[in-house]
């Protein structure tokens, strides 16, 4: 069957009837189309590289591959058993959305820093549960300001070696990405940065869209990272 631009979901829970109730709400409205199911991290890596969906939604506590495992392997692979090949960029592109039974915890934060788009406690309603991956999908913020500070604050200082790193690739941003970037950075969506500099939330997304590949970053919270990694003064510093 032909499914045109709906958005293509891997569902990755290591409970059967989870799963089947996922399916059953992400397939709800006909926005989106789960390609495959996998019942544990290494599984949930293998549909991904095997079926290249638009969205990842993951359990964040499975056997075999933990959510931060699995992240870091689709983010940025590094040695596997048994290794068949290294994801292209369109494997690595694959929103990832986690979820999770036990809040905002060390787990979590890692995934997020790896790569990670979104995080999701698993008893989300269904109308929040579609409108993240809605956004996610079209590359907007899901993360709360409050949510995207509990990761910054998380984070490490870096090195003085990785603080030049960041302040030199920040400096190439021109003046309107920098100032955007800034916003990213307190956990504002497209249309409130939109709001914010009086344009339109399209706009904004082109913006950040094009940050992401100028500065490597594979979403709005490694933006973020980045930003906190350069220190007060840089391009669009964490507050």
């Amino acid at each position: 069957m032909e499914f045109g631009h709906v958005g293509r979901v891997v569902i990755a829970d290591d409970e059967p009837v989870v799963r089947r109730g996922l399916r059953t709400t992400v397939e709800s409205t006909g926005e989106f189309h789960v390609v495959a199911e996998a019942g544990d991290g290494r599984g949930a890596v293998e549909a991904v590289r095997a079926h290249l969906p638009d969205i990842l939604l993951l359990d964040l506590r499975m056997p075999r591959m933990n959510g931060a495992e699995v992240t870091a392997a689709l983010r940025a692979p590094g040695p596997e058993p048994e290794p068949e090949r290294e994801p292209d960029a369109a494997e690595a592109a694959a929103h990832i959305v986690l979820l999770t039974g036990f809040g905002l915890d060390a787990d979590v934060e890692r995934a997020l820093a790896l790569g990670a788009d979104a995080f999701l406690p698993k008893d989300t309603p269904r109308e929040e549960l579609l409108a993240a991956l809605r956004a996610v999908r079209d590359g907007d913020a899901v993360l709360s300001p409050q949510v995207l500070r509990q990761v910054l604050d998380a984070s490490r200082p870096p090195p003085a070696t990785r603080r030049e790193e960041a302040r030199a690739r920040l400096g190439a941003l021109p003046p309107r990405e920098a100032e955007v970037l800034g916003l990213v950075a307190e956990g504002l969506s497209n249309g409130e940065i939109g709001e914010r500099l009086g344009t339109a939330p399209d706009a904004v997304q082109r913006l950040v869209g094009r940050m992401l590949a100028e500065l490597g970053a594979a979403n709005r919270v490694q933006l973020a990272l980045l930003a906190r990694a350069a220190g007060p003064g840089a391009p669009g510093p964490a507050r």
